[in-house]
């Protein structure tokens, strides 16, 4: 019997259309001898849906019309087993899932928002969990719980929205101190998306208002130097992990770009279903362009990062490198990279096909082991409540606290 694996993807992000584009590649490359797959669309207006026409990519260019041929959905857990129900009165059971497979990118997805109700719904899922995958959203958060581990990352300051619009000057002051020329980033987007690359403080304010469309929350890094970018991806859980090969990413610009991932001519690269390969249409040289004692060290970070930050399934790790003075930072953890980084694997010797099956498979292995923890009590204490006492209880506690 085949394993009904529900891919979900889209969500009310920026990063949607990424979203759609890593998720149809997935779907593309699943073993349909192993997995029967089910398409979960979420529109921008949060709504789920589900239909075999959602793996045609070219048919969100006008979802309006997608939508005669694609059923809204919700998800509900009956008795252990869970469906997609249709809306209406008259509710019937479109599809059972065994396991999801969330493929999403950004804020109101990635960020643990869908993990934490497939949580909730209780149904096993691929990838990391609602504290993972939230720290691995928020830079900041990140950066504090990394500065902790004592793992290397470049300087930076952080504020939100308000603290600039108030305090405008004690900001500039604080962004000054790291020196020219800085990074500004949204702290919770990812894809590059808002992010500007500032020489000097006349392009500042600009930069940082940019970045403010798009979150409440800004960072400011320090540009790094002699900069070559390198990524790793991780597979695996606490227990243990596996590496890729690392990639040096060309960038056009003076870091990688959302053009660069996702709008650019990527040499050598097939399209997906007549669209963009994401970040697998990247120009890359693999492996990376970087000495062995760099290379070790890169591996050595990335599975610390992967640990420090209590990730699992697959992550992308992106580093920064000063190459002149050998000195490795890490950028950001990516826990749904785009295209899931399949291209990182191949060169090892591991398919596409084959780095899907490995992550459902160790989602399956996560459940089983968390089915056997204690998550509930057989005693339910409210049969031993006394209502009329434990209502003047509460009264007395308010009295002592006035």
């Amino acid at each position: 019997m085949k394993i009904k694996v529900g891919v979900i993807f889209g969500g009310a992000t920026v990063e949607h259309e990424v979203s759609i584009i890593s998720a149809i590649q997935a779907i593309e490359n699943m073993n349909r001898d192993k997995y029967e797959v089910i398409p979960i669309y979420i529109d921008k207006d949060r709504q789920w849906y589900t239909g075999k026409l959602l793996t045609d990519i070219s048919l969100y260019q006008d979802f309006e019309d997608l939508k005669r041929y694609a059923k809204p959905v919700v998800l509900y857990n009956k008795k252990g087993k869970f469906y997609l129900q249709s809306l209406g009165f008259f509710k019937r059971n479109i599809a059972e899932l065994d396991i999801a497979f969330p493929i999403v990118h950004g804020n109101n997805a990635e960020d643990g928002t869908l993990a934490g109700y497939l949580d909730t719904v209780g149904i096993p899922y691929v990838g990391s969990h609602v504290l993972g995958a939230a720290m691995g959203q928020d830079k900041v958060v990140m950066k504090q719980v990394l500065d902790a581990a004592d793992l290397p990352i470049v300087d930076y300051t952080w504020f939100y929205d308000t603290e600039y619009q108030e305090n405008k000057e004690r900001i500039t002051k604080n962004i000054e101190k790291l020196g020219f020329p800085v990074i500004v980033k949204p702290a919770t987007l990812g894809s590059s998306v808002g992010i500007v690359f500032v020489k000097d403080e006349s392009k500042l304010d600009e930069a940082i208002r940019e970045a403010m469309e798009y979150d409440t929350k800004i960072v400011v890094e320090k540009a790094v130097e002699n900069l070559v970018e390198v990524n790793e991806s991780v597979l695996g859980d606490y227990e243990y992990q596996s590496l890729s090969a690392i990639e040096e990413v060309m960038s056009t610009d003076e870091f990688l770009t959302y053009k660069d991932k996702y709008l650019g001519n990527g040499k050598g690269t097939k399209k997906v279903s007549g669209g963009s390969k994401g970040m697998a249409s990247a120009d890359r040289i693999i492996p990376a362009r970087i000495s062995e004692k760099l290379q070790e060290e890169v591996k050595r970070i990335s599975i610390e990062t992967f640990r420090a930050l209590n990730l699992s399934g697959l992550c992308r790790i992106d580093f920064l490198i000063d190459k002149k003075n050998e000195k490795v930072y890490v950028n950001e953890p990516n826990t749904i990279p785009g295209s899931l980084s399949f291209y990182l694997w191949e060169p090892t010797g591991k398919s596409y096909t084959e780095l899907l099956d490995d992550m459902i498979t160790l989602a399956i292995k996560d459940y089983r082991k968390k089915k056997k923890k204690v998550t509930s009590f057989d005693t339910n204490i409210l049969t031993h409540f006394d209502g009329v006492k434990g209502v003047k209880g509460l009264k007395g506690m308010k009295a002592k606290l006035k």
